[in-house]
């Protein structure tokens, strides 16, 4: 009979730092979530108010004696820091508490480790938890090696801990390498998508927003009888037909998160930058959340470490069927807002026809003639725009139509005017 591995046991530290826009009690209480994710029991938690993080040993010297002690207390097997810690904090913290330390990088990227599925995914965290861990080989070395096993283990194995600086630089280049193959195949799908002319509406928000459940909400309301995941495009992207007939992919991204790692974001931002591509942006937000205002600034501030964002934004109050006495809180940065339940299904059709809307919004009236040696475009300009007047004539198709700025700059060769 198998017997499941203890959880460990960990405190929870952190430092309530002027500069933060989450209160101590908030980043704590999610800290203590992400500690469960990742198959860990959080049983005490402490914190200092500092106006800035201690350089050399990230709490005051007295502060790591009260920790010190609240390990002995709860015998707990270590602890984990509420931000990342400098290979400097790591080694002296590890020197002061003889104990794990760990720090919600690490736990990040552990969950991320574990629930990677494709092989980009696992490339892409296997490469976080190198860059990351290449500056601290000589605090984790000795860190990680009490337990053998546990929060910040997963993904690379022992081997690759274990060697040396040069070893861990050589991995980190072939992984670049491959991730850069795998970007290029990513191009070419995204070529043949842009070229289909099907919009794309991404789907981004804070972590349990509720996007996942929203994207299978959605194709559950509108998918096409011959609906199946793309095999060539990321699993999470799925064809959808909106209310009036307009074919359009759907497709989630990573959930953002406070104290997001620079190294995931790194690390990810092939996969993150598919948001350019978007011709509409849905931000899920999770309206029960008592954060909700940061957690809409974390989302926002994320996006611009990615670039710019040009396109369309709707925000959409998931959640609702929730009772609750908090009022939405208002997006200046939305075009449309809808409050709706993924998963209850409810207020679906009005964001389904919502976004049917913006993409129409934005239609000017348009002239092409299309040679028949070229007769594709007809095809997709039929799929993709709103015919006025088409006439075939002696050495091509003349059409008349109203567009979108995407399919006219794509057209832009063949148009004439009569």
């Amino acid at each position: 009979m198998e017997t499941r591995p203890r959880k460990e046991r960990v405190v929870l530290v952190g430092v309530d730092s002027k500069q933060s826009i989450y209160n101590i009690e908030d980043s704590l209480e999610e800290l203590g979530e992400l500690a469960k994710t990742a198959g860990a029991k959080p049983i005490a938690k402490i914190s200092q108010s500092l106006d800035h993080i201690h350089p050399s040993h990230y709490i005051g010297k007295g502060k790591i004696q009260e920790v010190k002690q609240l390990l002995q207390e709860t015998q707990a097997n270590g602890i984990i820091c509420d931000d990342e810690l400098s290979p400097v904090q790591l080694k002296n913290l590890e020197a002061f508490l003889d104990t794990k330390i760990m720090d919600r990088t690490m736990l990040i990227m552990d969950i991320f480790a574990q629930r990677a599925v494709s092989r980009e995914g696992n490339l892409q965290v296997e490469l976080a938890q190198l860059q990351y861990r290449l500056p601290r080989l000589v605090g984790l070395g000795t860190s990680l090696s009490r337990l053998g096993g546990g929060i910040g283990t997963r993904g690379p194995g022992e081997t690759k801990l274990e060697s040396d600086r040069r070893h861990i630089r050589s991995r980190i280049q072939e992984l670049k390498k491959e991730l850069q193959n795998l970007e290029k195949h990513r191009e070419l799908i995204r070529s043949r998508r842009q070229n289909s002319g099907t919009p794309l509406i991404g789907i981004i928000g804070y972590t349990n927003a509720g996007k996942s459940t929203l994207l299978n909400a959605l194709t559950e309301a509108g998918v096409l009888a011959e609906d199946k995941l793309f095999a060539t495009l990321d699993p999470t992207t799925r064809k959808v037909e909106l209310p009036g007939g307009t074919e359009v992919l759907f497709s989630d991204t990573v959930g953002f998160i406070h104290k997001l790692p620079h190294h995931l974001i790194q690390a990810f931002r092939s996969t993150l930058e598919e948001v350019h591509y978007a011709d509409i942006l849905l931000h899920v937000v999770n309206s029960q959340s008592l954060n909700l205002e940061h957690q809409m600034q974390i989302v926002y501030d994320t996006l611009k470490q990615i670039g710019d964002i040009t396109c369309p934004i709707i925000t959409v109050y998931n959640k609702i069927d929730i009772p609750t006495q908090q009022p939405l809180l208002p997006d200046p940065r939305a075009k449309r807002t809808y409050p709706i339940s993924a998963e209850e299904k409810t207020g679906l059709t009005e964001l389904l026809q919502g976004i049917e809307e913006v993409l129409q919004e934005d239609k000017k009236l348009f002239e092409v003639f299309i040679p028949y040696a070229e007769s594709q475009w007809v095809q997709l300009i039929y799929g993709q725009c709103e015919v006025i007047k088409i006439e075939h004539r002696a050495e091509g198709t003349y059409m008349k139509v109203y567009a979108d700025n995407y399919i006219i700059h794509k057209l832009q060769k063949y148009e004439t005017f009569e």
